[in-house]
């Protein structure tokens, strides 16, 4: 039996934020389960986000907002940068790909980080000793591989029958499942438990 996680999210959007938690405990338990992360590039410089749903998210999760994220929150987003450079990272170096992803979100929701210039992502690329393309670095559209992801997530929705994110499956041979990641991200070791039941283990 072949198993995957496929995570559909954006960088920028915070309730993906509280669902990564998920990734990391899938991670530390199940490493016979390979994990894709999915950028859907929904903040593209039009949208903003709600600064009062950040205390629902925060009294459901496990994750907190800075201060310095709330100032700026209700700002018009774009993660247009982070998605061409995560769609990289998950196709050429995709064992970097939860590392990376839980280093932006750190910077963003914690430092209050734009994350819309190669400036702003440049420390965390050093850090993790990255080498990504000018193309993967690029805020003013999306690279190949981030117009590849969106296809991939294109044909996901129209399985699952909604486009609502983050969204968090799991694919066992030919069967997609979805995942109700509202249930666990207040205890996100129960994910774990979760799959379990959903593989027959």
């Amino acid at each position: 039996m072949s198993a995957e996680i496929f995570f559909i999210y954006d960088s920028h959007c915070p309730w993906s934020y509280a669902a990564s938690p998920l990734l990391a405990e899938i991670a530390k338990a199940r490493n016979d389960i390979t994990i894709h992360t999915l950028h859907c590039a929904y903040y593209h410089g039009d949208n903003a986000v709600d600064a009062a749903k950040l205390k629902d998210i925060e009294s459901l999760s496990t994750v907190t907002f800075s201060d310095a994220y709330k100032q700026q929150c209700e700002q018009r987003q774009d993660s247009t940068l982070i998605a061409n450079l995560m769609s990289w990272v998950e196709q050429k170096a995709q064992g970097k790909a939860l590392n990376l992803l839980a280093n932006l979100q750190e910077q963003h929701f914690k430092h209050g980080n734009a994350l819309s210039s190669e400036q702003d992502v440049k420390p965390t690329i050093d850090t993790l000793k990255l080498s990504p393309p000018a193309k993967s670095l690029r805020a003013s559209k999306l690279c190949k591989e981030a117009e590849y992801a969106i296809g991939d997530i294109d044909e996901i929705q129209q399985i699952i029958g909604t486009q609502a994110i983050p969204a968090l499956l799991l694919a066992v041979d030919d069967e997609l499942i979805l995942l109700n990641h509202n249930l666990y991200i207040g205890q996100p070791k129960k994910i774990v438990d979760a799959i379990a039941i959903e593989l027959d283990e």
